[in-house]
């Protein structure tokens, strides 16, 4: 793969905080090696910045590797960027050419409120979780691997949900701001699994009514998220959890 170096001109998002209004700043960044990843581009930027004794650029970040979730940049339109099944941080800079203009935006959606630039607080994603609860497991000796027996398609399914990072991509990717597809992978991952079980229909209800007051949009399938998920997370998990908290409801109706 042919190594070059580049000049870009970056649209960037600045905000100073939740109460503040924001706006796009324009800067220019040269000879950016096609090998670098995006977030490696961000801290040349910010390193420019800092040495013109400008404020740099406020983004979220950890482990680099495409498993946390923190890296939540709108890039040119689309969450995480162009490429499919990747986080910013895997988006590398041979994604784009000599010239080119890259608008770089944080998540949109009333549920992740800006902190500062490009950083959300994805908080309310927790507190989903956190209504999860608990799963009550047997302490004692660790239980052998094959004690359980468990069909293979829903080991399966159940693992494929597991991927969900929390990114937030499919909220803003969703005109809805929808976290229906975060939430299913969520509830999908234990409701397949006999862990899961004892707590199933409580934790369905208690997490959907979370996601509720925390703001997020309504689900209207139109398939945003699972297009632009970097996990590649079903939307079949969207249809089960749907199935999930009607079996749940018709139950706690009794």
């Amino acid at each position: 793969m042919e190594h070059y170096h580049m000049n870009l001109n970056l649209k960037v998002w600045r905000q100073k905080n939740t109460n503040t209004k924001g706006d796009f700043k324009t800067y220019q960044v040269k000879n950016i090696s096609s090998e670098m990843s995006f977030l490696e581009m961000f801290d040349v930027l910010n390193e420019q910045l800092i040495t013109e004794g400008e404020e740099p650029v406020a983004f979220d970040h950890d482990c680099r590797e495409g498993i946390c979730g923190m890296c939540s940049m709108y890039i040119n339109g689309k969450p995480h960027g162009p490429w499919q099944a990747n986080t910013t941080c895997q988006l590398h800079m041979r994604a784009f050419k000599d010239g080119d203009t890259i608008v770089v935006e944080p998540w949109r959606a009333n549920a992740f409120p800006v902190i500062k630039d490009l950083t959300v607080d994805r908080s309310s994603f927790d507190r989903i979780i956190q209504a999860g609860g608990y799963i009550s497991v047997n302490t004692g000796n660790a239980v052998d691997g094959n004690a359980l027996p468990i069909n293979k398609d829903n080991a399966d399914n159940s693992f494929a949900a597991a991927m969900c990072i929390g990114c937030g991509a499919c909220v803003a990717a969703c005109k809805n701001s929808s976290a229906m597809l975060f939430l299913s992978a969520k509830v999908s991952h234990l409701a397949l699994l006999p862990q899961g079980e004892p707590e199933r229909k409580s934790r369905v209800m208690n997490m959907v009514a979370q996601m509720d007051k925390e703001g997020f949009g309504a689900c209207t399938n139109t398939g945003a998220c699972e297009a632009t998920c970097p996990k590649e997370i079903s939307l079949t998990n969207i249809a089960r959890l749907n199935s999930e908290y009607l079996g749940a409801s018709l139950s706690a109706d009794k």
